[in-house]
């Protein structure tokens, strides 16, 4: 049995997914003539409470296309220092933008409001970057799937109203959030100017996210979009695992949750585990105990055909997913009890 945690990025398209995607109906989508992805804009546009939708292959893509639409070169964007924007998006920021980013060091990559205005540079003062974006991610990728707070993300709004800031939110793990905090895609859709919204994360779809804007907004991003090289053609088959997964894999990620639960519980009963970040979602970040041998815990994870992935400073992750399955769980507790108890 291969046990692999890595990230839920791994999952594969279910036979029922994939027949779905088979059947699609679709066009040229350069063109705006592919109905399966039109639908899929459409329909997640209305769940969330925004006018339009635009499909991208990333949600990196869709990220780097919300920020070249809201800041200028020279300008500056605030974020968590553990933010996917700043860590993990080969440095687009800079690159395709111009921009800077303000790092702030939140809860487990969660910022407040009152941290958010603390860093916004005097708009007067032009030794420094002109502040025009704030970017927060739900949930937190380096932070363990930690969930914001909506309280808090209406008040991260009005510092962004007071000061003239544009607000995106990066939705990787959205779907997540959502069923963790009990609350509605239309209170994200109120907040914010833009979401990013992943389908190949914890829906299992095999690519794709959705930005989600103004209609003036998502006009513009399809010429982003163009630019970064995403010109796409017939791209339903693609949307309609989206379609899909909306609408069969969205209530099964209570699984997910209770499955990492139940991993951190067993991990803090474990001599080799030195601590485990709190776990709120599908993540669970733990280190090992500092004066044992490493390769003790490499060398249980290769005999067990186990994957993880090392994020630095010691610290391991493992997230559960549509793939991570019951049988997988439970075999997987067992080694870890039998092994390290």
């Amino acid at each position: 049995m291969n046990i692999n945690l890595k990230s839920d990025t791994i999952t594969r398209p279910t036979p029922a997914m994939l027949e779905a995607m088979m059947s699609a109906k679709v066009g040229d989508d350069v063109y705006k003539e592919d109905p399966t992805t039109n639908k899929l804009e459409a329909s997640l546009a209305h769940l969330f409470g925004m006018e339009a939708g635009l499909f991208f292959p990333t949600g990196s893509m869709a990220n780097q296309a919300a920020i070249k639409l809201h800041t200028q070169p020279g300008e500056q964007l605030i974020c968590d220092h553990y933010a996917h924007v700043f860590n993990y998006e080969g440095g687009g920021v800079s690159f395709n933008s111009g921009v800077s980013c303000q790092l702030i060091k939140g809860d487990r990559g969660l910022i407040t409001a009152q941290q958010v205005a603390s860093a916004i540079n005097p708009p007067d003062f032009y030794h420094s970057p002109l502040t025009t974006l704030v970017c927060v991610e739900n949930t937190t990728n380096k932070g363990g799937g930690a969930c914001y707070d909506i309280t808090e993300l209406k008040r991260i709004q009005q510092v962004c109203k007071k000061h003239g800031l544009r607000y995106h939110l990066d939705g990787a793990r959205i779907w997540n959030a959502l069923e963790a905090t009990d609350t509605s895609p239309k209170q994200y859709g109120e907040i914010v100017d833009s979401i990013s919204v992943c389908l190949s994360k914890g829906l299992g779809c095999p690519v794709g996210s959705v930005l989600l804007g103004s209609r003036e907004f998502i006009n513009r991003a399809m010429r982003v979009r163009k630019v970064l090289g995403g010109g796409m053609r017939q791209i339903g088959y693609l949307a309609a695992a989206g379609l899909f997964a909306l609408e069969h894999n969205r209530e099964r990620l209570v699984d997910d949750h209770r499955r990492a639960k139940e991993l951190e519980a067993t991990l803090k009963k474990l001599y080799i585990i030195d601590h485990v970040e709190p776990v709120e979602t599908n993540i669970v970040i733990f280190t090992l105990v500092p004066s044992i041998d490493p390769e003790i815990w490499n060398a249980f994870l290769i005999k067990n055909n186990i994957s993880l992935s090392q994020m630095g400073e010691g610290k391991w992750r493992m997230v559960t997913h549509l793939d991570y399955t019951e049988a997988h769980h439970q075999k997987f507790l067992e080694m870890l009890l039998d092994s390290f108890a």
